[in-house]
């Protein structure tokens, strides 16, 4: 007879056997027999466990990569595509907000960045932590159990710097919050954009040497002597690939959090990589994002846990629109990118920031070969807020009431199920504009972009268009017939359910949570529609 123990730990007694219910008072000769199965039988559950890379783009857009985007990119990327014949692949996946910042947020909490006091914008490589402390993420829970947990690339979600007597940063003094705090074993790269200062290299909780010297990469700011923009995407490469050949030749089980630092601004292809795209710079910088998610996925092909081994590829958010070619920074750069036939958020509507597909759509690849058999296609919605509780699905934990507020399990779809498994999903903008999409409709709560295409919501107001934007995505992906007029009692309906969602302080089955700061979900505070 079958009795594997589910039990995870003595302090929460006896878990009983999946065959037999047993209802009776356990003897003091069973309760021995159970410890002893329980730990015969723990190291085998744990061999079961799939070692995790989640890879993430910076602002790479739906269009592309070439599998989602056959007919309108032009960027060569030979390892997406492949990555993407070998998984299951998400059509409608999304991240919670437009801009990087608040979408690395709820990825790694499983909450939604709007929670939080951050209600737009981004941080800069100054900010302080976003993650409060205490919040369980994903490398914490995976910590918990047994798991190696390493962040390699661009945190951007706000450091807890020491301070000298004149109250700015002390490079030489160990960092008082960060990765190494938020769940991370190890960490190595940088503390937010490529673009944004201070540019040095921070390896655990301790800056690599100390800025002498300002250098400009966009933005002008302290610098280390040594470093340079175009070796950083390169140098994360080969420190993610030492980390997984190390792991897996001690047979240790882990988990790697890549958050690459490309194709963002500023455009800084390496040599071998310039003129390698028949777009231009922008290019060359996709192909060699491409060609680094290529080497990882390599590295982990080498070892002999690569069945066992969950993949994810996506993006923190849409394609920027002033990520040009070789004009550099523009907002007029999309059109030039467009106008040689590479449309990067490929047939959606709006761009990095904007409440629109093209904002929040983002690329979504997961290879699990043990799990995944076959390639497939999925259409079902999902969000990146969603890995916290597909992981500890995967553990088999529950999570606690005060974590995962807005995180749904995907494991029933990466074992193969066709349904969906989200009530609805909450987008938000870089100006802080709400949109929630429940089955084919999508209700914008703002009368433009929310962002910085046009029309934005200024430009949309003198313009005279309605407060709210209601769309069938079904029938209408590109956002281009607003049908709020035609359906107000949908209408009524999305913004309640919003609301709830606003007031639950979660999206999810459980215990109402509290958010950090006061939620208006219509641009304006005085708005009918209720505030928490």
């Amino acid at each position: 007879m079958k009795c594997p123990v589910i039990l995870r730990n003595l302090s929460e007694k006896f878990r009983l056997f999946e065959a037999g219910r047993i209802v009776a008072t356990l003897s003091g000769v069973l309760l021995l027999f159970g410890v002893c199965f329980a730990w015969a039988a723990e190291p085998a559950a744990r061999a079961a466990l799939p070692n995790i890379v989640v890879i993430l783009c910076d602002d790479l857009g739906y269009g592309d990569v070439h599998a989602f985007n056959p007919d309108r990119c032009k960027i060569p990327t030979p390892h997406f595509d492949r990555l993407a014949g070998q998984s299951l692949v998400f059509t409608d996946a999304h991240s919670t907000s437009s801009v990087c910042t608040p979408s690395r947020y709820s990825l790694l909490t499983g909450r939604y960045n709007w929670r939080t006091v951050r209600q737009s914008g981004v941080g800069d490589g100054y900010s302080p932590p976003l993650i409060a402390s205490g919040r369980l993420t994903l490398p914490a829970l995976l910590k918990q159990h047994g798991y190696t947990t390493a962040c390699i690339g661009k945190w951007h979600l706000g450091l807890g710097m020491a301070k000298n007597n004149d109250n700015k940063p002390d490079y030489s003094k160990p960092l008082l919050q960060g990765p190494t705090t938020c769940g991370f074993d190890y960490f190595y790269g940088i503390s937010a954009s490529l673009d944004m200062p201070p540019y040095i290299w921070i390896e655990n909780d301790r800056f690599v040497g100390v800025p002498t010297v300002k250098k400009k990469y966009v933005r002008e700011g302290d610098a280390h002597k040594d470093f340079e923009a175009m070796d950083v995407l390169p140098a994360l490469v080969k420190k993610a690939v030492a980390f997984i050949g190390e792991q897996s030749s001690r047979n240790q089980r882990y988990f790697l959090y890549v958050p690459l630092t490309s194709p963002h601004t500023p455009i800084v292809p390496t040599p071998e990589w310039q003129g390698k795209s028949p777009i231009g710079l922008y290019g060359d910088f996709v192909m060699q994002t491409d060609a680094a998610v290529g080497e990882v996925m390599k590295a982990i092909e080498n070892t002999p846990q690569a069945d066992n081994t969950l993949l994810i590829v996506t993006s923190d958010n849409g394609y920027a629109p002033y990520a040009g070619m070789e004009i550099g920074p523009s907002r007029n750069a999309v059109r030039l990118v467009e106008a040689k036939g590479h449309f990067p958020s490929a047939g959606f509507r709006g761009y990095k920031a904007d409440i629109w597909e093209g904002g929040h759509r983002i690329p979504f690849m997961a290879r699990w070969p043990a799990v995944i058999k076959k390639p497939a296609a999925s259409s079902q919605t999902i969000c990146q807020s969603d890995l916290l509780a597909t992981f500890a699905d995967i553990l088999g934990v529950k999570l606690p009431e005060t974590a995962g507020e807005d995180s749904v399990s995907l494991l029933p779809l990466l074992r193969g199920e066709n349904r969906p498994v989200r009530e609805a999903i909450v987008h938000h903008s870089i100006h802080g504009r709400f949109a929630i999409r429940q089955g084919p409709w999508k209700l914008c709560l703002c009368p433009g972009s929310g962002g910085w295409a046009s029309p934005t919501d200024a430009e949309a107001r003198h313009q005279g268009l309605p407060a709210v934007q209601l769309y069938n995505l079904e029938k209408d992906p590109g956002e281009t017939n607003n049908l709020q007029a035609q359906n107000p009692e949908i209408v009524r309906q999305l913004t309640a359910l919003l609301e709830r969602y606003v007031a639950d302080g979660r999206s999810t089955l459980g215990a109402p949570q509290t958010n950090d700061a006061r939620i208006h979900i219509m641009p304006n505070p005085t708005s009918p529609a209720r505030q928490q």
